[in-house]
């Protein structure tokens, strides 16, 4: 083999090893969601513009749903649960960077920055965020254990309606509310069993908020990227 040919085979091999895009591999813990469940639908409203600030908010890279270990065997629990009703799961966040959950912090503070007001906190004051309990300085989800969820028909490729959108900031989110349509409630309180049955506690004020009960990493609040 000449000289010639060896060093375009090097240089060949340089820009191969150069090109190849190398995954990061999670810490140790934490799993994608579609790697263990491939069924279930991951919908990331944070890596993309359509969320209550209007644009993909730090850290969301890809529409990677990431959670524990543990939270992933239960969630696994709650698809099979579905299967046999021809729905599936619809995850709209999952484990969230510390770093996104400042950038929400930040956001709140900027009063006249309400590009997304109309379609997300119509009737509540910017100012009143905080106070309300719909913006904080940590979340649950950076440790890992919560998920915001929906529920999917796979017969009529949509969401269920569920009577108000997701992050929609107002006493419509609440799991009970006295304004609902019979299907709305029916919708909203399946999802309530088929998620709490199967090891995970709710939040009154959100329908899509669940912690795993017995979540790994409680108060510890995580900052890597989602990938």
């Amino acid at each position: 083999m000449n000289v010639k040919l060896i060093s375009i085979l090097f240089l060949l091999g340089l820009l191969l090893g150069f090109s190849k895009i190398q995954k990061k591999e999670l810490p140790k813990g934490f799993v994608s969601v579609k790697n263990e469940i491939p069924k279930i639908k991951v919908e990331l409203r944070y890596a993309t513009s359509h969320n209550f600030i209007g644009k993909p908010i730090n850290g969301y890279h890809t529409n990677n749903a990431i959670v524990s270990i543990e939270t992933a065997k239960a969630l696994k629990k709650v698809q099979a649960d579905l299967d046999k009703l021809n729905l599936s799961l619809l995850i709209y966040d999952a484990y969230r960077p510390q770093k996104a959950v400042n950038q929400f912090v930040k956001w709140a503070r900027k009063l006249d920055d309400t590009l997304m007001k109309k379609e997300f906190y119509p009737n509540v004051a910017k100012k009143l965020l905080f106070k309300s309990g719909y913006i904080s300085s940590h979340s649950r989800h950076s440790s890992g254990s919560t998920v915001d969820v929906s529920i999917y028909s796979n017969t009529y490729k949509v969401p269920l309606d569920m009577g108000s959108p997701y992050d929609y900031f107002g006493k419509q989110s609440w799991i009970v509310y006295d304004k609902l349509t019979k299907k709305q409630n029916y919708h909203r309180q399946l999802l309530q069993k088929v998620m709490l049955v199967n090891g995970f506690r709710n939040y009154s004020k959100e329908w899509w908020h669940f912690t795993l009960k017995q979540e790994p990493y409680r108060n510890q609040y995580f900052n890597f990227d989602v990938e």
